[in-house]
């Protein structure tokens, strides 16, 4: 027997209740053996279909072309009992168990419940706004539940009343801290509080002098919590009582402090301590402890539902200060303004997530005097290396004489590389597109761009040759496919993350657009009126979802390199936004193809 049907999963938890007990009434299972066809094309179909094992695949009987397979937990084909007329065969393809849900339950449902109808209307872009919402107030939940402990307090200090506001001052500054505790001598066992703005208030506003005590100026009482109350509480005292900050305690006494920004800091996965640290860091042993910190708030950040895109922005963001600390620590300082230091591929666009490999260049200003570039580039490259960023193995590195060159020199190379006179060139090409300066004297970079985008601005010739690639990897539209029969699984790389980027990039350069993320150039896009909205919005969720399935698979894995993915462990829902964010790529591709006047 199979096991009992799952309403809780999308888009039955919809259902109110009564509408749940009559879909449960209603359904049926069934048996159906390998070459069965249960929809033909342009034919109506009786029922829904859950698959509870084998698998169903839906082709295109003109093309022979596989669109799409259905294994455990999906469902088909609701658009042809709407529609009335399937657009594709289904055919078994393994011996497959399905619960039937009949045509006439389902539009009953369907008219019934908005919410439940909704899920079949609105486009995939739409859907995964909503499925993720869901998930973000599932992981709102789990903040609320997290509590005050000693990994999200920080220390204070506690002062004698008769302490003079000048020597508070350089207790404050010497310890680092803003605001301090007061033991008040009129009342021995309250306590009262002081901030530097107090001070500040108290000498310039109430006329104290530096010899006042700090008893005089300090606030009381202080609100309080104790260790082991919840966060979401903490956050709801201090807005009802409009403090910023909150004692710590435990049995009564003093054990640390909370504010308000450190508990909204909390939240977002303490990803400002990780700043702070690559900040103050003042060798590379201590900035490889805040760059090893960062893997933990890729995770923190995805498990606590922010949004893929906000991940992308923030954790390049995070790179891109740990490559410039790395750069400013091993550079001498004297040849800082001499030289600027850029990132390309992922990093450049700002959409990378986990550390990948090396990619960088420098440009040399024309009057550079620096004989041993070289012995200090070898060593930058080492300590990147050290900081967890592994070589490139197409060595677009620093250390490769190759990626440094004068500013002169870079000029006429984006000239060379525009010609694109080998794969080689066109790669460079590529990945040079998406440059970022990230340290040294970051102007050197802005003419070098300039050049590349004016040469290849409405270079249609060049452009045609610099699109292909994008278009040679075949879209994994079944899912499974090939991949899935060699055990390799789906390579969302090839099959959807690189074609979505290069194409959008090429669009970009064609229209001269500055922008190197592939978000901001789809709204640029938009705004040249070369790209419509709906098709933007459905590349940019498209993307998000690519990555956001990637990084799920290789945080679960740690495997922080790996493109290939195991669909098996991915939900029905997943599955469903996966099929049709590669249905949006090759529509993309084949307008590419069309545009750019590419024929196979």
């Amino acid at each position: 027997m199979p096991e009992p049907f799952d309403t809780s999963s999308p888009p039955f938890d919809r259902l109110d209740a009564k509408q749940a007990k009559h879909l449960l009434s209603s359904l049926d299972v069934a048996y159906y053996r390998r070459g069965d066809v249960l929809i033909e094309k342009g034919e109506g179909n009786d029922a829904l279909y859950i698959v509870i094992k084998g698998r169903v695949q839906e082709v295109n009987p003109d093309t022979k072309e596989v669109q799409a397979q259905y294994i455990k937990d999906d469902l088909f084909d609701a658009r042809a009992l709407l529609k009335g007329h399937a657009h594709h065969r289904y055919r078994v393809v393994e011996d497959t168990l399905c619960y039937v849900l009949p045509k006439a339950v389902f539009l009953e449902l369907y008219g019934q419940n908005q919410s439940f109808a909704d899920y079949f209307n609105t486009s995939f872009s739409k859907r995964k706004r909503m499925l993720e919402k869901a998930q973000q107030q599932q992981n709102l939940a789990e903040f609320i539940l997290t509590q005050v402990d000693e990994t999200n307090i920080q220390p204070i200090m506690t002062m004698p009343h008769g302490t003079s506001i000048r020597e508070a001052t350089l207790n404050l500054r010497r310890e680092r801290q803003d605001c301090a505790l007061v033991a008040l001598e009129a009342k021995p066992h309250d306590i009262g509080i002081i901030t530097r703005t107090n001070l500040l208030h108290a000498l310039v506003e109430d006329g104290c002098t530096l010899a006042s005590h700090i008893g005089e100026v300090a606030t009381s009482p202080v609100i309080s919590v104790e260790m082991g109350e919840y966060l979401f509480n903490v956050m709801i005292l201090m807005t009802r009582d409009r403090v910023k900050r909150v004692r710590v305690t435990e049995d009564g006494e003093t054990v640390g402090m909370l504010d308000m920004t450190q508990v909204l800091s909390l939240f977002s996965t303490h990803s400002h301590v990780l700043t702070l640290q690559i900040n103050r860091a003042h060798s590379i042993e201590e900035l490889a402890i805040a760059a090893n910190n960062q893997h933990q708030l890729v995770a923190n950040l995805t498990n606590n539902g922010i949004h893929t895109q906000f991940v992308m922005e923030l954790i390049s963001a995070v790179n891109e200060q740990i490559i410039e600390k790395a750069f400013r620590l091993t550079i001498p300082e004297s040849f800082h303004n001499q030289c600027c230091l850029f990132v390309m591929g992922s990093e450049g666009r700002g959409e990378q997530v986990l550390k990948t490999d090396q990619d960088n260049g420098l440009i040399l200003a024309d009057d550079a005097d620096w004989p041993d570039v070289q012995h200090y580039m070898e060593r930058f490259s080492e300590v990147l290396s050290r900081l967890g960023y592994p070589p490139c193995p197409g060595n677009v590195m620093v250390n490769n004489p190759r990626w440094v060159k004068t500013l002169s020199e870079w000029m006429k190379e984006m000239v060379a590389l525009s010609k694109i006179s080998d794969e080689r060139t066109l790669m460079d090409l590529a990945i040079i597109a998406d440059s970022h300066a990230v340290a040294g004297n970051k102007a050197l970079l802005e003419p070098v761009m300039e050049k590349l985008h004016a040469t290849l601005k409405n270079n249609m010739l060049t452009l045609n040759t610099f699109v292909r690639p994008c278009l040679a990897f075949l879209v994994p539209l079944t899912l499974f496919g090939s991949l899935k029969a060699d055990k390799e699984g789906l390579d969302v790389k090839k099959g959807g993350i690189f074609p979505l980027v290069h194409g959008v990039r090429t669009l970009a350069l064609e229209k001269g657009l500055t922008e190197t993320n592939t978000f901001e150039r789809l709204d640029a896009l938009v705004e040249c009126k070369a790209l419509d909205q709906e098709t933007a919005n459905n590349l940019s969720e498209a993307l998000k979802l690519f990555v956001k399935v990637r990084l799920k698979q290789q945080l679960d894995s740690d495997a922080s390199t790996g493109n290939q993915l195991d669909v098996t462990q991915l939900s029905r829902t997943e599955r469903d936004l996966l099929r049709d964010c590669l249905g949006v790529v090759k529509k993309f591709k084949e307008r590419l193809a069309s545009h750019y006047q590419v024929r196979d």
